[in-house]
């Protein structure tokens, strides 16, 4: 039907601030209706919620909960009947050497970074396939690849995204679904706004920008990778980082 654009859903976890938060504006912005998650800031997922439905006219659904909770994840899909992109972005990290780090700390690094992305793929995944299409985007980090000392489960739980995003890849490629992943690096979120100046310039200055990214600056890779754009990219883990590994 000539006019006729098909309705676009994609699903984002961490939603609420920084990197999620952009995406879900950069999505919205292109014609995306919107599921959102965050675990402890609803109120900042409902303004922005209310922000995007009423700037760009697409829908936002909005689940308070935690991600690393397989329960709470399935409640969020069992209203889900069509789904072209998953973003899986909630993230936290811990602090600390391996010695001091209690069980508990690294169960939920673990839980909130990879598992996640789990839980979300494999309640996504069957959505797609009625389409016979659909992109997960998964956002891994430099740490990835250039582990810091004092954050051995965020490092390791990032590894393992940017591997099972490849093990997705090879496994969904022939039923129409890309998966791939980002990883940012130093990048100008609220966190970050809270470390001390002399630091953020040594940061700045890791890079070939001589600069920190901006979420804004994620968020658009995020759209290429979720686009037609990019029809031929799966499997892929795009460095965003300013050229800290050149």
């Amino acid at each position: 039907m000539r006019g006729y654009t098909m309705v676009k859903y994609a699903f984002i976890t961490g939603a609420s601030r920084g990197i999620g938060a952009a995406i879900a504006e950069e999505l919205a912005k292109n014609g995306y209706h919107l599921y959102l998650t965050c675990k402890n800031s609803a109120d900042l997922l409902c303004r922005l919620a209310a922000k995007l439905e009423e700037t760009y006219s697409i829908s936002c659904t909005c689940f308070v909960g935690d991600i690393s909770d397989y329960h709470f994840v399935s409640e969020c899909f069992s209203s889900i009947q069509r789904l072209d992109v998953l973003i899986n972005n909630a993230g936290i990290s811990y602090v600390g050497l391996l010695s001091e780090m209690d069980v508990t700390d690294w169960n939920q690094v673990i839980g909130t970074n990879l598992s996640s992305a789990f839980y979300t793929s494999k309640l996504a995944i069957p959505l797609m396939l009625r389409e016979k299409s659909g992109k997960i985007i998964n956002i891994s980090s430099m740490n990835a690849y250039t582990p810091l000392t004092k954050i051995p489960a965020y490092s390791g739980a990032k590894a393992a995204i940017s591997n099972f995003t490849q093990w997705m890849a090879v496994h969904f490629a022939d039923v129409g679904i890309r998966v791939n992943a980002i990883a940012p690096g130093y990048i100008m979120t609220d966190m970050m706004k809270t470390v001390p100046e002399d630091l953020l310039k040594k940061f700045a200055g890791l890079t070939m920008l001589g600069r920190l990214g901006q979420p804004e600056e994620i968020a658009k890779a995020a759209l290429f990778l979720a686009s037609d754009d990019a029809s031929y990219v799966t499997g892929h883990v795009l460095s965003v980082n300013g050229g800290m590994r050149l």
